[in-house]
């Protein structure tokens, strides 16, 4: 869940809710076509969440709502990051998405070598998310080119957090890897 001035955001595998954090009543509840896949991003007053049927929704917050539906090609497991007015999210299909938050419109897509399921990082301008072709991408967060990619000896589905310039995320491999930018970022 998100929890955001009081309300929990949650999903389940048909609907996207709204809950008071204090008194547990229920604000407002939505259908998505295929459930939700991801936990939600709450920024501005929207809800960003992807489903399983293949699409990115953003919802109004105190409403329920919807803004818009971003449709991808598979199902969107991966939890979408909110930076700078753009949503960052992976699909199954094996494309990193980057879709204009208020729009709902495609700005660039990345394909990888296999299905994204792993939640972006965004840090000073660089997306990092893992693939199930077994590395991880660092995407440049305006313009969709790849700027590197770090092999494992299995699929990345671990989301990757980023601090002081080392990206830390896990394989199925069995491994922790502890990466650092080799670009100095």
């Amino acid at each position: 869940p998100a929890v955001v001035d009081g309300v929990v955001y949650v999903g389940s595998r048909r609907y996207l809710y709204a809950v008071d954090a204090t008194s547990g009543e229920l604000r407002w509840w939505g259908k998505t076509g295929g459930g939700v896949e991801s936990s939600p991003a709450v920024v501005d007053g929207v809800v960003y969440v992807g489903s399983g049927d293949g699409y990115l929704y953003a919802v109004d917050a105190a409403t329920g709502n919807p803004r818009w539906g971003y449709e991808t090609g598979e199902r969107v497991h991966s939890s979408p990051a909110v930076v700078d007015g753009v949503v960052y999210v992976g699909s199954h299909d094996n494309y990193l998405y980057a879709v204009d938050a208020a729009t709902g419109e495609l700005r660039w897509r990345y394909e990888t070598g296999d299905s994204v399921g792993s939640s972006p990082a965004v840090v000073e301008g660089v997306v990092y998310v893992g693939s199930g072709d077994g590395y991880l991408y660092a995407v440049d967060a305006a313009t969709g080119e790849l700027r590197w990619r770090y092999e494992t000896r299995g699929p990345v589905g671990s989301s990757p957090a980023v601090v002081d310039g080392v990206v830390y995320f896990g394989s199925s491999d069995g491994y922790l890897y502890a990466v650092a930018d080799p670009r100095g970022r």
